[in-house]
């Protein structure tokens, strides 16, 4: 009897062991997202600065050799300050020979009155001739004539010497020079650029293909490269007709909606360039899972911690992302790592990288 009922309790305990559950299963750590609906398609990132609108090309009225630079390229002016200088040598010899001819004539000129007045007192007597009274005085207004070309002469050689000195005629950053000292320039050739720092804007290149077909309604976001947090929007002023025949791209000057503090002339931009869309949900490819020819995604409970499969359409994909139709609701949440190893209902643990 012994053999017996050791043999029903082993077989006892087989029956139990055979019936318990099976294990549950493991919870998996997932990566996910929030679907969000974009109304923006981007259309690009270009690298531009920030430049002044206006420039002013500034050259000496005279011609001669530059004496000496006064500032430096960056230095700030203020109107009527002194940039450059040049050799006056010619300019005061001018001015004496002027002021020489204007002594010369504006002796003959006395000369003329007295003469003048002699003849009109021997006229008034009755001893002088009319014939002489008229040499006299066409003589005096011959004389004041060339009387007052001297006395021109004289402001014209003040105004080539003042002419040597190259002066600003408003506020402005000296941002290039293309003469220096030692060089002979011409009058009107160009030697200091000039910007004026209180209008800015955003300078970019741009495809020549990209230039053509910009929408109407695109939109310009402009941030420092240093800082990206420093930006503001931008609209299209102008775009120049040509491309450069070697980048084959056009130049884009565009007006700064705000021109915060940080964008000083010259600082490195990144430009990117959007337009509105009607409302579309683009997918990373790794949220995917290709199933029986099917396209699915997970779906995740956040408040169970759970997961369910749900089938949706691709309209387009690229190198990173896919363009679905429906399926989804902005909102839900979906999983974005780990969809191959799923299954519907399964326990999900959030990684605490992914965004809340």
């Amino acid at each position: 009897m012994k053999p017996l009922t050791l043999l029903l309790g082993a077989c006892l305990l087989l029956v139990a062991c055979s019936k318990q559950e099976p294990p549950p299963e493991p919870v998996r750590p997932v990566l996910s997202m929030e679907v969000k609906a974009e109304d923006q398609q981007s259309l690009g990132r270009f690298a531009g600065t920030i430049q002044a609108r206006y420039e002013s090309n500034l050259g000496f009225r005279v011609p001669g050799r530059i004496a000496r630079r006064a500032v430096d390229v960056g230095a700030e002016v203020d109107k009527g300050a002194l940039l450059a200088v040049l050799d006056p040598t010619d300019q005061q010899n001018q001015l004496r020979a002027a002021q020489g001819d204007l002594a010369r004539v504006q002796a003959q000129f006395i000369n003329a009155q007295a003469n003048a007045r002699r003849q009109q007192e021997l006229f008034n007597r009755g001893v002088g001739a009319q014939a002489q009274l008229d040499v006299a005085q066409t003589d005096l207004k011959t004389t004041q004539a060339t009387l007052d070309q001297a006395r021109a002469s004289v402001d014209q050689a003040k105004d080539q010497l003042n002419y040597a000195e190259l002066r600003t005629d408003h506020p402005g950053i000296v941002t290039a020079w293309n003469a220096e000292a030692g060089q002979v320039v011409t009058a009107g050739q160009q030697v200091v650029t000039l910007a004026r720092p209180d209008i800015k804007e955003a300078v970019i290149d741009l495809p020549a293909g990209l230039a053509e077909r910009l929408p109407p309604d695109v939109v310009f976001l402009v941030a420092a490269q240093l800082d990206p947090s420093v930006q503001t929007t931008a609209i299209v002023r102008e775009i120049e007709p040509q491309a450069q025949s070697a980048t084959r791209t056009r130049r884009a000057r565009l007006s700064l909606t705000e021109t915060p503090p940080a964008f000083r002339l010259g600082t490195a931009i990144s430009v990117t360039l959007s337009t509105a869309i009607a409302p579309r949900i683009e997918l990373p490819l790794s949220a995917l899972q290709e199933v029986d020819g099917k396209t699915r995604i997970w779906l995740l409970d956040t408040q169970n911690q759970t997961v369910q499969p749900r089938d949706i359409t691709v309209l387009s994909r690229d190198a990173d992302s896919a363009l679905i139709d429906g399926g989804v609701t902005p909102g839900e949440r979906i999983v974005t790592a780990g969809v191959n190893s799923l299954k519907p209902g399964q326990k999900v643990k959030i990684d605490e990288d992914s965004p809340r």
